[in-house]
């Protein structure tokens, strides 16, 4: 059975057709890559697949489970879409923090040993309005996997990092691959896309295309 199923979703933002018919599955443990240009829809693909917004038309499933009939939104799900909001007159673990404590299920030491795997230490007491853009993105990285959930969407998880941290991201996303994690991504940089994706499709003619 697949892990996330979309069955004939239709899909219009701001007037304009996104997606018709669109039928397509993403099966546990693999990593995919969504390719499109600027305004293509693949923020709304994902916001569909988390629950945020509806279809228009059609059906998804999570493990088995219809979105918005059975439940509103998948559980388990770590989830980088459009600009993360964080608390500015907190710390980076701070904001963590308090996130975590919507389903306290992780201690302060597991938010520290999540910062670290991604390029931030814990210690600092800057506050995140004073972040750069590339902090910032490994925060949000830290936040959509710190509770170890299971399948991750990540909307352009590179933007603002540099060569050594997108190298460090990379490997981090291929560890946790490895562990049995799926992974959805969408990069603007081909090479985000063929080093780590096993399949990868490009949004065309309001629906998915398979490359890979």
């Amino acid at each position: 059975m697949s892990l996330i199923e979309l069955r004939n979703i239709s899909k219009s933002f701001k007037g304009l057709p996104l997606f018709e018919n669109l039928s397509v599955s993403f099966e546990k443990g693999k990593i995919y890559g969504i390719v499109g240009h600027n305004g293509s829809g693949k923020s709304v693909l994902f916001k569909m697949i988390c629950g945020f917004i509806f279809p228009d038309e059609g059906r998804i499933f999570v493990n088995g489970e219809e979105l918005g009939k059975n439940k509103r939104f998948p559980e388990n799900f770590g989830i980088i879409i459009d600009r993360p909001g964080f608390l500015g007159d907190k710390t980076g673990f701070g904001n963590l923090r308090y996130l975590a404590d919507i389903q306290n299920k992780i201690s302060d030491e597991k938010i520290k040993e999540v910062m670290e795997k991604v390029g931030l230490h814990y210690s600092i007491k800057q506050n995140v309005k004073n972040y750069s853009v590339g902090m910032k993105q490994k925060l949000a990285i830290a936040q959509a996997i710190m509770e170890d959930q299971e399948v991750l969407l990540l909307d352009e998880p590179f933007n603002g990092l540099d060569v050594d941290s997108v190298e460090n991201i990379r490997n981090l996303l291929k560890e946790l691959n490895k562990e049995g994690k799926t992974i959805l991504l969408t990069s603007h940089n081909n090479e985000d896309i063929e080093i780590l994706c096993e399949h990868v499709f490009r949004i065309g003619n309001y629906s998915l295309e398979q490359l890979k």
